[in-house]
């Protein structure tokens, strides 16, 4: 029952925040760098900082407790966020309050306790990374409701019956909120784009999820839950230093874009694969035995092979 009312909730605060939007002229235009071709409500990715209030209404006595640094953390940075979706905001403001934000994050995982002062640096740069490759990857319909739904499904998976890491309804808030994001967003002609509140704030979330795992197991091989995005942004990252352009300035370069922009396939199809790539890699790292150092292998070795033939043959057939 309890989870009937939280969707019904869901819907609710989306249809509401879609008036919002449509008053008030929240959208997004294409452009020549978009892979989409008509105007659309952005900031659809509301739902997510919203989906934690709800949960903490519902859990109110655990959220005061175990939950309040993780959820001021998530309530800035989608802040700010959907402020810079509304209005461009400078580098340094938006850096300063994910500095802030990733603080309390890392504060809620424990991360300050049980790892040694030399590393909170790296961890600072690797969180920071892994948001902005999460807005980097929102790109097309439904790449980040239906990336995020597998990670988000692997990490329930593990926390049922590996290892429980954190409460239950922690991670099945976010999964229904990544459903009905989905209902309007995996489409053909979507309803609304997540905008950078929704890729900051449910990677924000699967960040916290993954590191408080990591915090509570020690193994780091966890990390590769997201090891789809983190191969084609640090390649293509890769890519445009060789070719000597700002990595900083917005481009059409990922191999997502060039299938949804040159070749012309199907948004929710590219998502799709994209989304099952990273399930198959879920399920052998899951179940997997082997040393960190032999799983990456296992894992980077075919599928950088992969990406860079695909890229290699797109890019030579269109002139790229």
């Amino acid at each position: 029952m309890e989870f009937a009312l939280v969707i019904i909730l869901f819907f609710i605060s989306m249809l509401a925040y879609f008036k919002i939007a449509h008053k008030y002229n929240i959208i997004d235009k294409p452009n020549h760098r978009s892979a989409h071709t008509q105007i659309t409500l952005r900031g659809g990715g509301i739902i997510f900082p919203v989906a934690f209030v709800i949960f903490c209404l519902f859990n109110l006595n655990e959220a005061i407790q175990n939950y309040w640094s993780f959820g001021l953390g998530l309530l800035a940075i989608c802040t700010i966020s959907f402020i810079d979706d509304v209005k461009t905001l400078s580098n340094k403001i938006r850096l300063s309050v994910h500095l802030i934000s990733v603080i309390l994050l890392l504060y809620f995982t424990g991360a300050f306790s049980l790892m040694p002062f030399w590393t909170w640096p790296i961890l600072f740069v690797m969180i920071i990374g892994t948001l902005n490759a999460y807005n980097f990857m929102d790109g097309i319909n439904g790449m980040t409701g239906i990336y995020s739904l597998v990670t988000l499904g692997s990490l329930a998976y593990i926390n049922k019956n590996i290892i429980q890491f954190t409460d239950e309804n922690f991670i099945l808030y976010s999964i229904l909120a990544c459903l009905v994001f989905l209902f309007f967003n995996f489409r053909q002609k979507a309803k609304c784009f997540a905008g950078d509140v929704g890729s900051m704030g449910i990677g924000f979330w699967v960040i916290g999820l993954i590191t408080l795992l990591i915090m509570r197991t020690g193994e780091y091989k966890y990390i590769l839950l997201l090891s789809i995005y983190g191969m084609e942004v640090v390649l293509t990252i890769i890519e445009r230093i060789l070719l000597k352009e700002n990595i900083f300035e917005a481009h059409r370069r990922h191999l997502y874009q060039l299938f949804a922009n040159e070749k012309k396939v199907s948004h929710l199809v590219i998502s799709s694969v994209y989304a099952v790539c990273q399930l198959l890699i879920n399920i052998f790292l899951i179940h997997s035995q082997l040393p960190v150092w032999a799983i990456i292998l296992v894992i980077f070795i075919p599928a950088g092979g992969i990406y860079l033939g695909l890229k290699w043959n797109l890019k030579k057939k269109y002139n790229l």
